[in-house]
């Protein structure tokens, strides 16, 4: 059971005004926030001296691929699924310490991920997962090399994808992904960077793939992501019915009407392409995929810009690969370059837990919500980086009214 803990002198973070509130009581009794405001009082609570600091929501990354502890994704498939899981477990609790309470998968994770960390088995923040990506023959998560036909698409290959074709076969495979559970379904509408066989700008499903898999995701009270680079094929995605874009480097303002016409949702993934030029090689990269890479790394602060200027729906998104997940809290400062660290903020809390549709339960500090929250040393409205250290500046994770890292000392 989680203690009853008054918080009190907090800095409290409103992610919806993107203000601080200084002077703030926070009550959390049974896992949730019971009450906030300058004269709350619990005779039955822990009393904890924030001294000013600042107290905000858990963090929400809806970009990543827990069982990618490698960037070597064909090599990935061939790997004990229970190696596999183990390397999760100890990123998942990487995660958490890092601040981030709740994750989206859009690729890998699966109900066992999920259901080991909802019944406390391992450590790492809630999981919201897709089960296995669809792609086209030659599509993005089709990992086979020209010179190989056969592909095992078994459900237990920890794979982050499943290669499906034509109207009936897409409608079997996101049935097949909604039917373990799968809070979405990720499905790829153009290359990407680190397959082996295809083009950045290739668009891949037909429209009426598209729709058919839209259509069964819609059916489940569910929603598709879909994973597009140029504007050619968000644009299809988005006519189709795809409520979020991953990454969209090279969008354009015929994107941006269509989102906005939409009310989807994009989800930038700027950190992955910085590192993946740095030291993708260090990771398994082929000189193919960092030469694809280059293609979209330009791109993507601007397309950021332009959509952040348009009013476009922005969450937070890392998409690391292997050993640079690490790196997970660096998009806060490449985001903060160009955009108020409010609404950096907000992509990692009030509109990333809409896009989950979990808005009335995450990413705020007000009564009824989840108690995932933050002890942070420092404002992070004035200094966008005081997030990206956690070493320094984390100075308690809780998640669920538990501490998770920190103390309450």
């Amino acid at each position: 059971m989680s203690e009853t803990v008054l918080f009190v002198d907090a800095a409290v973070l409103d992610t919806v005004a993107g203000v601080l509130v200084d002077g703030q009581r926070v009550l959390v009794r049974d896992g949730a926030i019971a009450a906030v405001g300058a004269e709350v009082e619990a005779s039955d609570a822990r009393v904890v001296d924030l001294g000013g600091r600042t107290l905000m929501p858990g963090l929400i990354d809806c970009h990543v691929h827990v069982n990618a502890h490698t960037a070597d994704l064909a090599g990935l498939g061939d790997q004990s699924p229970a190696y596999v899981a183990v390397k999760a477990a100890i990123e998942l609790r990487e995660m958490l310490g890092r601040g981030f309470t709740t994750v989206r998968d859009p690729g890998g994770a699966d109900f066992g991920i999920h259901d080991a960390v909802a019944e406390g088995l391992i450590d790492g923040p809630r999981v919201f997962f897709g089960g296995k990506a669809l792609s086209q023959t030659g599509g993005h998560v089709d990992m086979r090399p020209r010179g190989r036909a056969v592909s095992d698409d078994h459900h237990c290959c920890p794979d982050l994808g499943l290669v499906c074709d034509g109207v009936d076969g897409v409608r079997k495979a996101a049935r097949e992904q909604l039917r373990t559970g799968a809070h979405h379904v990720k499905i790829m509408l153009s290359g990407g960077v680190a397959s082996p066989t295809d083009r950045i700008d290739s668009t891949q499903f037909s429209v009426e793939e598209i729709r058919a898999i839209v259509e069964e995701a819609e059916a489940a009270n569910r929603y598709v992501a879909g994973h597009a680079y140029t504007a050619r094929a968000i644009n299809r995605g988005l006519e189709a019915g795809v409520r979020s874009i991953e990454h969209g480097n090279l969008l354009d303002r015929s994107s941006l009407d269509l989102f906005l016409e939409h009310d989807a949702f994009l989800v930038p993934t700027l950190v992955t392409y910085r590192r993946m030029s740095i030291e993708g090689a260090d990771y398994g990269l082929s000189p193919a995929n960092l030469a694809k890479n280059e293609i979209v790394l330009g791109a993507g602060l601007k397309a950021l810009e332009l959509a952040h200027e348009a009013g476009v729906n922005l969450c937070y998104g890392s998409d690391l690969l292997g050993g640079m997940r690490k790196h997970q809290l660096d998009e806060f400062a490449i985001r903060g370059a160009v955009i108020p660290a409010a609404d950096v903020i907000r992509s990692a809390t009030v509109t990333a837990a809409r896009l989950l549709g979990e808005e009335d339960r995450i990413g705020r500090i007000s009564p009824g919500f989840a108690a995932d929250l933050l002890v942070v040393d420092g404002d992070p409205l004035a200094d966008i980086d005081v997030l990206t250290d956690p070493g320094t500046n984390l100075d308690l994770v809780m998640q669920g009214g538990k501490v998770k890292a920190g103390t309450l000392g």
